[in-house]
């Protein structure tokens, strides 16, 4: 299943014609050693092998934390799995006196293809500016990976501006930092729906996708707005996986805690037999 940018349009021009391979990604977070690291990737591609997962259909990305990147990068190599490796964080430095940061090229060798930048727990608990996050985002594309730029508002947020302002200002701002020709992917992710058991509806994540998208067009024109992929991440589960993926303007999730459970990732993952037109 590939989504189609000509969906959905309003009354602007419709995008050019591009097909979207969904993307499902699981972050763990601050889980796992990196024997668990290990098992849980064993099981999840046993398990994908199992239910004959068409990964040029759906593309699959695990971000185990920084420790156990070596060992998944191992095990995919050695068993020539088709899961992507990504990393949940990076320094916008490229090296130095940076206690505790991990370069963009240490990640690179490790053959990490995917890098979070902006996830909300960064912004929060870190004090990450969205300057930050665009030099983030900078230096992944510098080091060849694709920086998965996120972005979402809080509850006070919503309540005060609406809905998408605070997500446009955000991707604006980390994008002043990228080239023009930088690929990159964007996570829209309600902060007051993380970790909550309260995702926005489909309906709600899809205006937000779709102004994101049309912003795209204004700050980097039709051919990038029209690749982009853009993802929910939010309380995404397995039962409502399949209201996400039939909107025109969502191309995959950013999964949490689901992503720790091997039959509840898979089953999400496997949303395609559940979306029906209509």
């Amino acid at each position: 299943m590939t989504r189609n940018t000509q969906e959905g349009a309003d009354a602007r021009q419709p995008l050019p014609f591009t097909e979207r391979t969904p993307l499902i990604a699981g972050n763990w977070k601050m889980n796992l050693d990196h024997l668990q690291a290990i098992a849980l990737v064993q099981k999840l591609a046993w398990g994908l092998s199992d239910v004959r997962h068409d990964f040029s259909a759906a593309e699959v990305a695990v971000f185990p934390p920084f420790t156990d990147l070596r060992s998944v990068q191992t095990l995919l190599a050695a068993d020539k799995l088709s899961l992507t490796l990504g990393a949940q964080d990076v320094s916008p430095h490229e090296a130095g006196a940076y206690t505790g940061d991990i370069s963009a090229a240490m990640l690179a060798k490790l053959d990490v293809s995917y890098v979070l930048v902006g996830h909300s727990e960064r912004r929060q608990g870190h004090g990450e500016s969205d300057e930050t996050v665009g030099l983030k985002a900078r230096a992944a594309h510098a080091s060849g990976m694709v920086p998965m730029i996120c972005v979402g508002e809080t509850a006070a947020d919503l309540e005060e501006h609406g809905a998408a302002a605070i997500p446009v200002a955000q991707l604006t701002t980390a994008l002043a930092q990228l080239p023009e020709d930088a690929e990159f992917v964007v996570a829209y992710e309600p902060v007051w729906a993380i970790g909550s058991g309260q995702a926005a509806t489909p309906e709600q994540a899809e205006d937000v996708a779709r102004a994101l998208r049309e912003h795209l067009r204004d700050l980097r024109g039709d051919d990038r707005a029209a690749r982009t992929r853009i993802l929910y991440g939010g309380s995404v589960a397995s039962q409502n996986i399949a209201g996400f993926m039939r909107q025109p303007n969502v191309d995959g999730a950013l999964v949490g805690g689901a992503s720790l459970k091997v039959d509840e990732f898979t089953r999400i993952i496997q949303f395609q037999k559940h979306v029906t037109a209509g």
